[in-house]
């Protein structure tokens, strides 16, 4: 049985390899950001909130991406289910990976709930959280829910991530023990 991880600041990241909505496949040890990668995993199709959240991403990514920020967003969701979200949400213009593992989302530290029945919730799926990778590896931020509700606003992390660079501000939060 797989265990719910902690991925901790300033360690290694663990692998992330999936297959992209529109073909081809995206792989966090390919990634070359000039500062991070911000990962951003939502709970799926059926969840409303995640598609305000990804809209509201989509329209910030050019200042991402000139903050040397580059953005993945991935569920659990199949590819069928993944490309339709892409098309009915508008988000063509987001890198989506899709087909996540559940034991891949509990390494990555993610909750997972269970679909409530008369609902369109898959059987089982994973709740959103947000992750900034440095170009080494290594996290610098993350961001995990157990709800989804009362999300960090992308406004907030691309602030966050300008001040960092610029000042050079270490990852927070790596000691395990006093």
């Amino acid at each position: 049985m797989t265990q719910h991880a902690v991925v901790m600041p300033r360690q290694k990241t663990p692998a992330l390899n999936l297959s992209l909505v529109g073909g081809g496949t995206w792989s966090l040890d390919a990634q070359k950001p000039e500062h991070f990668t911000m990962i951003v995993f939502y709970r799926g199709y059926h969840c409303p909130l995640c598609k305000t959240q990804l809209n509201d991403l989509l329209s910030k990514k050019a200042d991402f991406e000139a903050a040397g920020v580059n953005i993945f967003v991935a569920s659990s969701n199949d590819g069928e289910l993944a490309e339709k979200t892409v098309a009915e949400w508008g988000i063509e213009g987001l890198d989506v990976g899709h087909s996540l593992e559940l034991a891949d989302a509990l390494e990555w530290g993610l909750h997972l709930s269970a679909g409530r029945e008369g609902t369109p919730e898959p059987e089982v799926f994973s709740e959103p959280g947000i992750f900034l990778v440095r170009a080494d590896g290594t996290l610098y931020f993350s961001s995990i829910q157990t709800m989804p509700f009362a999300r960090p606003q992308f406004s907030d992390i691309l602030g966050a991530a300008k001040f960092v660079i610029d000042k050079d501000y270490p990852a927070r939060g790596e000691m395990v023990s006093i």
